[in-house]
């Protein structure tokens, strides 16, 4: 449990998703063998999707966390999902957030951070804040797009050397490659049901 960062009132707790799924499933299956889980892709490996799919992810800087979501997401869908970022006080990327990215095979290198203005007319199926402060401010946008808030901790809130706030990063990165492989799901599944 953490306490917001936007004005403390609200409390997020976080659930390890990736052990609740393995743990469903095996309930699953020691229920009844006809209840097993669909097997999911393996984490990291890519897939198109199926359906097209335009999603923002949104914090204050767009120097770390919306960016590595966004390669993210791209990466986990061979570039089949249009995904965005932006943020409410576009500052520059972090190095860190490039260095952790690199780890994970992929480049962030030299992409521009954006203000959330650039993309006010535009429609996207998903909004994801990632950061409280633009939950509180985050503006809405055309279309039927869906919001959804992930708190996730400033990698870069420890001002002390690159170094130092370097596990940070990784440890966000790693908390974004779960929870954007779970966004492709939910985004399978919410427009297949349009169809």
């Amino acid at each position: 449990m953490r306490r917001s960062s936007a004005d403390r009132r609200d409390a997020f707790y976080t659930a390890n998703l990736a052990r609740c799924e393995e743990l469903l499933g095996a309930t699953g299956r020691a229920l009844h063998p006809g209840l097993a889980l669909t097997p999911r892709r393996p984490a990291g490996r890519t897939q198109p999707l199926s359906v097209p799919a335009r999603v923002l992810f949104l914090c204050t800087g767009n120097g770390a966390r919306s960016q590595m979501a966004e390669a993210l997401l791209q990466h986990q869908t061979n570039n089949t999902v249009d995904a965005f970022s932006a943020g409410s006080h576009p500052s520059r990327l972090h190095p860190n957030a490039v260095r952790a990215m690199r780890e994970r095979g992929i480049d962030i290198e030299g992409r521009r951070t954006k203000h959330l203005d650039e993309f006010i007319n535009e429609r996207f199926d998903f909004v994801v804040t990632l950061c409280d402060r633009v939950r509180e401010i985050c503006p809405e946008f055309d279309g039927p797009s869906e919001s959804i808030h992930w708190s996730i901790a400033d990698p870069s809130a420890d001002r002390g050397s690159n170094r130092a706030t370097y596990p940070a990063f990784q440890r966000t990165a790693a908390e974004l490659a779960t929870r954007t492989r779970f966004l492709v799901q939910l985004i399978e599944a919410t427009i297949q049901e349009v169809k």
